[in-house]
């Protein structure tokens, strides 16, 4: 069943907008862990903050994918 494209475009917006509050999530934790947290604490949270912005980046490349290619055949 293909998706009609104001869904389309709805689930773009929906990715991007999880996009963007993964990379602000991020960007926080690893300012939280260059500046403020110290030890082993400090490596977890710039080790999940990479992972955010990596997965971030990887909804980001999707949601784009698919505004680009999409069949413009599809009724």
């Amino acid at each position: 069943m293909a998706a009609t494209e104001p869904e389309r475009a709805a689930t773009r917006r929906r990715q991007l907008l999880w996009a963007g509050v993964l990379a602000v999530a991020g960007l926080v934790l690893l300012l939280v862990g260059l500046t403020v947290a110290d030890g082993t604490a400090a490596w977890l949270e710039v080790a999940a903050a990479i992972v955010l912005l990596l997965v971030s980046y990887g909804l980001q490349h999707v949601a784009r994918r698919e505004a680009l290619y999409r069949d413009d055949d599809r009724p």
